[in-house]
């Protein structure tokens, strides 16, 4: 038996490699064997990356704030309050947005952990 707790004040958050560098992660993958996990910072105004995983499957959890995501393609804007899930099947275009004033706090899963089967795709408004 493994696990792994991950309490609110002890995560280190961390610049974003790719994208808008004001965005910042707390990973959680480490911890994992099937499925990747991070826990994403968006300052107001912020969008990720537009993309379309073709072998992972991903759920978004809003902890903190309102979250938009971009849906398929043409994209539908849904949004996200706190306390939100919603799971995104792969082949499906998406993209993480801040649209509010203030910063989102959104834990994001992906299975299997496989990494670098993604496209991504121009922004759109």
């Amino acid at each position: 038996m493994g696990y792994t707790i991950f309490r609110p004040d002890e995560l280190e958050f961390r610049t974003s490699q790719r994208g808008d560098q004001s965005r910042s992660l707390a990973p959680l993958s480490e911890a994992l064997h099937n499925m990747r996990a991070n826990i994403w910072r968006l300052p107001a105004g912020v969008r990720g990356n537009r993309h379309v995983e073709h072998v992972q499957d991903e759920l978004f959890v809003v902890l903190e704030g309102t979250a938009t995501l971009m849906l398929g393609d043409p994209p539908e804007r849904v949004e996200l309050p706190r306390g939100s899930v919603a799971a995104v099947e792969c082949e499906t275009a998406l993209q993480l947005r801040n649209e509010s004033g203030e910063q989102i706090t959104v834990l994001i899963v992906g299975a299997p952990p496989i990494q670098g089967k993604a496209d991504y795709l121009p922004d759109v408004d």
